[in-house]
């Protein structure tokens, strides 16, 4: 029977810039503040992390110094997803080497794979790595949507642990949990999704909101677990608003300005992402304020 490779809060971590490089020193100082807030897992490289505009060199560098900084602390999960599965076959070896916990896999963007294709992309790299996978459904971004049938199917595979969810769909969820074995886990992938997702079998949240307020996020989860859903559906309601904020504009963009305006060094988006409009930034700005992180 499979183990979750985490259960709780994982961070999707950002990754602090600078102009030219990765701001490690920036990065060290972060880990550190996730792991003393009680983040349970670093996702890092993912969606949040920027990871599509980073060159190979850059990623690994990046995982590699997550997984060393953090010393098995918590579990690191690397972002290895890409539209070329033997891009991310070559990535996902290489986080292995590197020592990471965890892979987290992208569906493959832009090429609009089938649910076929999708299943022999997902097989091909988990025939080939030891590590435990999560897939990640995020149609919004990517233009495909896994089916629960597709689920059901790569659950068979020993290496194919579960899904970050950020489909939006709870009806899709509810019939993935019924036709995947118990020990196929679902994270969730949307901040305001997370108790909902955890009271139909849910594992936790792989979270953007955790790099602003980890131990709230956390808290949620834990009360999740614990089957105090009464406080956790409380405690997610009060948390509404500051999700909300942090997708006013595509992420990463209002999370990096976030940490920014607390103080954290983390730079801005790469291009083609850029700062909020000045708007949104007040959004962000009053909204910090609201949840005294200002």
């Amino acid at each position: 029977m499979k183990q979750p490779i985490f259960t709780g809060s994982g961070v999707a971590i950002v990754t602090p810039f600078t102009k030219e490089e990765v701001n490690l020193k920036t990065f060290g100082r972060f880990l550190d503040f996730q792991l003393e807030q009680g983040t349970d897992a670093v996702i890092v490289c993912g969606t949040t992390g920027e990871a599509s505009t980073m060159s190979y060199q850059e990623r690994m560098q990046t995982i590699s110094f997550c997984v060393e900084h953090v010393n098995g602390r918590v579990p690191v999960i690397a972002g290895s997803g890409s539209n070329s599965t033997e891009a991310s076959l070559t990535l996902s070896k290489d986080a292995e080497r590197a020592g990471c916990d965890g892979l987290l896999l992208v569906t493959p963007y832009y090429n609009k794979a089938s649910q076929p294709g999708l299943i022999r992309h997902y097989t091909r790299i988990a025939d080939a790595v030891k590590l435990p996978i999560i897939l990640y459904n995020v149609p919004s971004r990517t233009g495909v949507n896994i089916a629960p049938e597709t689920y059901a199917a790569l659950a068979r595979h020993p290496n194919i642990h579960g899904v970050k969810e950020a489909g939006g769909n709870l009806s899709a969820i509810q019939r993935t949990r019924n036709l995947c074995p118990e020990d196929f886990f679902i994270w969730s992938g949307n901040d305001d999704e997370t108790v909902p997702i955890c009271a139909l079998g849910g594992v936790g949240v792989i979270s953007v909101a955790a790099n602003v307020l980890p131990a709230q996020m956390h808290a949620m989860v834990q009360l999740c677990l614990q089957n105090d859903f009464a406080a956790a559906g409380k405690l997610q309601l009060q948390l509404k608003d500051l999700c909300d904020t942090l997708f006013c504009e595509v992420n990463p963009i209002p999370v990096k300005a976030a940490l920014q305006l607390m103080g954290w060094d983390v730079g801005e988006p790469r291009l083609p992402l850029c700062p909020p409009d000045p708007a949104q930034l007040e959004r962000i700005q009053k909204t910090l304020v609201q949840y005294q992180l200002l």
